[in-house]
């Protein structure tokens, strides 16, 4: 690893903020965490490898939507507590379907005065994004006892099974039981309509993007 890049600072917890940036554009794409090790993996293999704190594992930008970045520069601050890592960005570095991840305007939100919803709406997309990732690490990983990969095993036709049997829940829930009840059903069919896009090699960024035409088109 470049020693200069050695001296970068990781903060207490092992990981230093990146901001990533289109090297043409200069556009900021996005900003992720990394560790040491996912540094030396950037720089070994020149796509980005970053530290995600909720899975608590490495991860390759563009692994499972094929929106890689090649690294073409990596730079860091004057106190060596950032970086800023520009990249040739392959399709969208956004998991909503965007270009940036910062496509959002807070002076937008401040107009109606709803910055609790702004925020959950980020917090909300992220959990779909997480939930996505471990589904797919767990049939990567071929675990034995775990039910995602003993639907994997068992083969699209038992997973649009199951997502039919979810789905049916919810409309009687909806119609017949409490609203707690209605939750834990949507969350049920939530997680095999996860389990049925990564069957399907269906990303979420694919979905977001399709939504977020849909928006446009209507204006």
């Amino acid at each position: 690893m470049n020693k200069k890049i050695k001296d970068a600072k990781v903060n207490k917890v092992g990981l230093i903020p990146a901001v990533i940036q289109d090297y043409i554009s200069g556009d900021v794409l996005m900003l992720a965490y990394m560790s040491k090790e996912s540094i030396k993996k950037s720089i070994e293999t020149g796509t980005t490898w970053f530290w995600s704190r909720s899975r608590k594992k490495l991860w390759n930008k563009g692994e499972t939507s094929g929106n890689i970045q090649k690294i073409k520069n990596i730079r860091y601050d004057c106190y060596g507590n950032a970086l800023l890592i520009s990249v040739e960005q392959i399709g969208n570095a956004c998991h909503t379907g965007n270009r940036s991840c910062f496509y959002r305007n807070l002076k937008d939100v401040e107009k109606d005065l709803d910055f609790e919803r702004y925020f959950k709406e980020v917090k909300e997309e992220s959990m779909l994004d997480e939930l996505y990732h471990i589904v797919n690490e767990r049939i990567k990983d071929k675990a034995a006892d775990s039910y995602t990969y003993y639907l994997h095993k068992k083969g699209l036709d038992e997973i649009i099974k199951k997502f039919g049997e979810e789905s049916i829940e919810v409309i009687l829930s909806a119609k017949h039981q409490k609203k707690k009840d209605s939750i834990n059903e949507i969350a049920d069919m939530l997680y095999h309509m996860i389990v049925l896009m990564v069957e399907k090699k269906i990303t979420l960024e694919e979905v977001f993007g399709e939504l977020k035409k849909r928006r446009q088109e209507k204006g």
